[in-house]
């Protein structure tokens, strides 16, 4: 039995389309956000988050005078931000936010050791916790930038 090219060419056509029409069909990749859960999973993380910040004994007096209520609706807002969202943080940038609060590396060690053990507490996945702390890791100089102006904005 001999097989026609143009049949060999038919089928081979008809494979490649439906596969190609399958890849159209897939959903788009999550984002961060979606792999924290969307709003409820980064609100759920920032509950924990701050359950673990509130019995930190090393960062409890940084939290003193915060009104925390704001501070989990701006935390929330925060990482739906990070995170890809769609999320609009509207609250102060990281070197205004803890201006003057003389924070040292010990303390933004130990709130990036509570976020993390909140994550865990809620199962999240170990290569989105990376991908979470891989975009807050930039924002360390700003945090313990401790209320000095940078050279360049300095007035002359």
């Amino acid at each position: 039995m001999t097989i026609r090219r143009s049949t060999v060419f038919r089928v081979f056509a008809f494979l490649a389309c439906a596969l190609l029409s399958g890849c159209q069909h897939q959903p788009a990749t999550a984002t961060l956000y979606d792999d924290l859960g969307g709003r409820t999973g980064v609100t759920r993380l920032v509950d924990a988050f701050i359950d673990r910040l509130a019995e930190d004994p090393l960062v409890v007096p940084v939290f003193a005078d915060t009104d925390m209520s704001q501070f989990r609706r701006m935390a929330i807002d925060h990482l739906c931000s990070v995170a890809d969202g769609g999320c609009r943080y509207e609250g102060r940038d990281m070197v205004e936010a803890h201006r003057g609060l003389d924070l040292q590396p010990r303390h933004f060690n130990a709130v990036v050791e509570d976020l993390m053990q909140a994550m865990d507490d809620l199962a999240v996945p170990q290569g989105t916790q990376n991908r979470l702390l891989g975009r807050l890791a930039p924002m360390y100089s700003d945090v313990l930038s401790r209320g000095v102006e940078p050279v360049a904005s300095r007035q002359r």
